[in-house]
This record gives C-alpha cells, structure tokens and sequence, in this order.
C-alpha cells in the first residue's frame, strides 16, 4: 500500500491550472499529480554542493558560486582581450537614447 502525501494551502490560481493541466493530459487531478511527482523524482539527481536535474531536461540545479566560478575557469582560462566590456556596452546602448 502507498504513502498518502497532502499538499495544504494550494493557492487557487495554482490548482486552477493544475486542473486545467490535468484535463489537457486526460488525466484526473491526482493522476496528474502522480505523473508529476514520478517525473520529478526521476529527474532529480543528487550531487555534492546541491542537486542537478537530468541533461536536456530543462531544469536548473542549484550550484555554489564556487562551482560555477571553477567550471567557468575551465571553460575560459583566459580573459577575453578583444571583447567589448560589459561597462562599454551599456554606457553606449544608454547613450544612444
């Protein structure tokens, strides 16, 4: 037998298009529910520092800067001489107006 989980204080807005979600898949509200949360828990994948969601799924983990600083270093070690700065760029886009 299955676990009972209980969702309180569902704002109205969200279980509207929860419904409507649900109707859209021919499915009933909780049938609905249950795809979701199978998704969810498929997709999900834990790693060091937070959690990451499978490739090409459309999802974002959550990562530290630290990590995102170290693959960004990976990625480019070295600066960009000949790119525009960011400064540059919206001083001028400022400036045009």
């Amino acid at each position: 037998m299955g676990v009972s989980l209980s969702i309180k204080d569902v704002p109205e807005a969200l279980a509207e298009r929860l419904r409507r979600r649900a109707e859209a898949n021919h499915r009933s509200l909780q049938g609905e529910l249950m795809a979701i949360i199978e998704r969810a828990a498929a997709e999900a994948s834990p790693v060091a520092g937070g959690t990451r969601a499978a490739p090409g799924t459309g999802r974002h983990g959550t990562k530290s800067i630290e990590q995102i600083a170290a693959e960004h270093r990976a990625l480019y070690p070295r600066p960009f001489a000949d790119a525009p700065r960011a400064v540059d760029i919206v001083r001028e886009d400022r400036d045009s107006r």
